[in-house]
């Protein structure tokens, strides 16, 4: 990976997919901005700061200070998001705005503070985080699922637009990941146990994600070297959305 001397913006960077990224990245040599309502502190090579992405003064001086920090920004791992279950007619409208305010207008803002200097530098990339949710019909997800959905169309949109620019625009969609939400959500289930087994068998490979697996997937879209990679959306679900083997996929 050719991360030395660039450096990253990664929202959501506080846990799961997004401090894994960040650890990898830092590891790699680059000199990672680690945005969350609470940033991760003490990591060689990660400044944490703390941002809500709904909020976009607090992006804009979180991104700031990680160019000023770093001399610019190069990589923004767009990777903040917030998780929701049931179906259409469940939940208020509250609740609808709030999740695509944080998963769909957190990215607008991210990117939007950081565009300035990605054009100004040698290497850019953005990276989302989508999911296969916004491309496949999952029960009682509607509102997740149309937010990565919206992600997916942003991102590619996003993609045509920065050509000209020189900045590379990808994303990852991952399958099921085991991370603080999944961890939440099955807390909250009748039978925790029961439900982890049947989620980690909607995937044919038969568990969950590791967050360092999307994180690696993260890095290969966002690293210098990948330049010929834009508008990819790289899915990384342990053969949910390709595969369809009897007795193991869904």
């Amino acid at each position: 990976m050719g991360f030395d001397g660039t450096a990253a913006v990664v929202t959501g960077g506080g846990s799961g997919i997004g401090l894994a990224t960040a650890t990898l990245l830092a590891g790699a040599g680059a000199r990672v901005g680690a945005l969350d309502v609470r940033p991760p502190s003490g990591m060689p090579g990660v400044l944490g700061l703390t941002a809500d992405v709904r909020d976009q003064q607090a992006v804009d001086t979180a991104v700031a200070e990680v160019a000023r920090r770093y001399g610019g920004v190069d990589i923004v791992v767009a990777n903040a998001g917030i998780g929701a279950v049931g179906a259409l007619d469940e939940g208020d409208l509250d609740e609808w705005r709030r999740v695509l305010d944080v998963n769909l207008l957190g990215v607008v803002r991210t990117v939007r503070a950081a565009l300035p200097y990605l054009r100004r530098s040698q290497t850019p990339a953005i990276v989302t985080t989508c999911s296969v949710a916004a491309t496949v019909g999952l029960p009682r997800r509607a509102l997740y699922s149309a937010s990565k959905g919206a992600l997916y169309a942003l991102t590619l949109a996003t993609a045509a637009d920065l050509l000209d620019d020189g900045v590379r625009v990808c994303g990852v969609c991952p399958g099921t990941i085991d991370t603080p939400w999944v961890g939440r959500l099955l807390s909250g289930s009748e039978d925790p146990a029961a439900e982890r087994d049947r989620l980690a068998a909607r995937q044919p490979v038969g568990r969950l994600g590791a967050a360092e697996e999307v994180a690696a997937a993260i890095a290969y879209l966002a690293d210098p070297s990948s330049a010929f990679c834009t508008g990819t959306m790289l899915t990384v679900d342990g053969g949910l959305t390709g595969l369809r083997v009897p007795g193991r996929s869904p």
